[in-house]
């Protein structure tokens, strides 16, 4: 804490008094009052003022408010308080002296509070003065109104009106909002922006958005926000294609092999498949022919075909299995053939019997 100012002598120096005789007085007339001696002044009056309340005091609308200010004089001096150089309102602030400091207290601050304070602290002629200036603030008020001024492509222009209350306090800036009606949701798009009006892009194709803007200051946001009345429709933009000379390919073909089947051995018993792989548009009808004979519908075969690939199941091959497979693709535009060769053995003796039977022997 530092003084907050020096002590001002506002009158004539009086004589101290003797030692040892009285002052010296005037000649009284017979029947006039005996005059009143003030104490002498031991310790000149000083007002400590803390160093935070050296700059504005903020408070919110709501908050208290207790400032104690301490001082020094000897005797005790005599405090006062002003608010903006009127005596306080008894009904909304309290003040409390004490030998060495002064209290102010205003339970409940309202903007009305705010102002210029100023202590006095008086001994005799002689006076010291501080002032502390307080502020109360609350949340701004919402813009006056807002409105949607373009949209293009996957823009939205906005223009809005500054609040006509700013909450006692300067306003930090606005915060921008958005929300597609789908959802609902809100998004904030900015925050603390100084200007009344923005251009909010990348929005999504095939959308609607509503737009919103707070007010904010020291206090927060402000309660409400007014909202567009009118919706930004992102619509995609129509694109013209031009088929003026343009001959369109046609991709049918006559059926062909592009993989032929392979000649294979199995063994009796064991299961056995045939691929080959065919190309042609339209998609040809596939005809599996085993010397010659066409073998469809027979549950001894399952054949497959998707996307050109072409399979044929050879289910427990006996010895009469074994031949000429043909696989046939045949389509509007001509047919295609390709053929196997498929041989059917027995299986080879068990070695391990031979060798048991020969171990009996010796």
């Amino acid at each position: 804490m530092e003084a907050a100012a020096g002590s001002t002598w506002k009158g004539e120096e009086s004589s101290p008094a003797g030692a040892e005789g009285h002052p010296a007085s005037p000649q009284q007339e017979p029947g006039s009052p005996l005059p009143q001696l003030l104490p002498p002044v031991e310790e000149h009056p000083k007002i400590w003022l803390p160093r935070t309340l050296r700059q504005t005091y903020i408070r919110k609308v709501g908050d208290t408010v207790n400032l104690l200010i301490p001082f020094q004089g000897k005797p005790k001096p005599r405090a006062t308080w002003t608010h903006d150089g009127y005596a306080l309102d008894a009904s909304r602030v309290s003040v409390r002296n004490g030998e060495q400091d002064s209290i102010l207290f205003i339970r409940e601050a309202q903007r009305a509070d705010s102002g210029r304070y100023q202590l006095s602290v008086q001994l005799g002629e002689l006076e010291a003065t501080a002032t502390i200036d307080i502020l109360v603030i609350e949340r701004p008020g919402p813009p006056q109104s807002i409105k949607l001024v373009d949209v293009w492509g996957s823009n939205a222009t906005l223009e809005w009106t500054p609040p006509q209350d700013t909450g006692n306090a300067a306003l930090l800036g606005y915060t921008v909002q958005k929300a597609d009606t789908k959802s609902g949701l809100w998004f904030t798009v900015l925050e603390r922006y100084h200007h009344t009006s923005f251009t909010v892009s990348d929005l999504i194709v095939g959308n609607s958005y509503s737009f919103r803007v707070f007010a904010e200051n020291q206090c927060g946001l402000s309660e409400t926000a007014p909202i567009t009345a009118d919706l930004a429709h992102i619509q995609k933009a129509a694109t013209i294609s031009k088929t003026e000379g343009f001959a369109q390919r046609d991709f049918s073909e006559a059926p062909k092999f592009t993989q032929p089947l392979a000649d294979c051995t199995t063994v009796t018993g064991y299961d056995t498949q045939l691929f080959c792989c065919v190309r042609a548009s339209p998609k040809p009808k596939i005809i599996w022919l085993k010397n010659k004979m066409d073998i469809q519908g027979n549950p001894k075969y399952r054949a497959l075909s998707h996307l050109g690939i072409c399979s044929l199941e050879i289910r427990k091959p006996g010895p009469f299995d074994g031949g000429i497979y043909t696989c046939k693709a045949v389509n509007p535009l001509g047919e295609a053939s390709v053929d196997c060769r498929v041989d059917v053995k027995d299986l080879v003796p068990n070695v391990s019997l031979d060798l048991q039977f020969l171990a009996d022997e010796n």
